[in-house]
């Protein structure tokens, strides 16, 4: 289990994963989905799960549900832990 600390975009005009913000550094996670009764939850998950090759339900929060900055738990196995974490480590350096 890998917990990354996003932070979320709703209303964005397209979906997308990369960047960091703020100090430690939060994985940003643009989604098109509105902050409307969990919409922007789910498009998180399934956007995230999308960037990094894996089925949407591997990932899950577990904190932050009604905040911009969550608390994602991505389910891999441990052959897959290393290759996951290195792609995070790349989308939080993209711009």
């Amino acid at each position: 289990m890998i917990r990354i600390t996003v932070r979320v975009k709703p209303g964005a005009s397209r979906e997308f994963v990369g960047g960091s913000y703020g100090d430690p550094p939060a994985l940003i996670v643009s989604v098109n989905a509105q902050a409307v009764d969990g919409k922007a939850n789910d498009s998180v998950t399934s956007v995230l799960a999308t960037a990094l090759g894996i089925k949407s339900r591997d990932c899950h929060i577990v904190a932050g549900h009604t905040g911009r900055t969550k608390i994602v738990a991505v389910s891999v196995s441990d052959e897959n832990s290393e290759r996951i974490s290195q792609q995070i480590q790349d989308l939080l350096h993209l711009r």
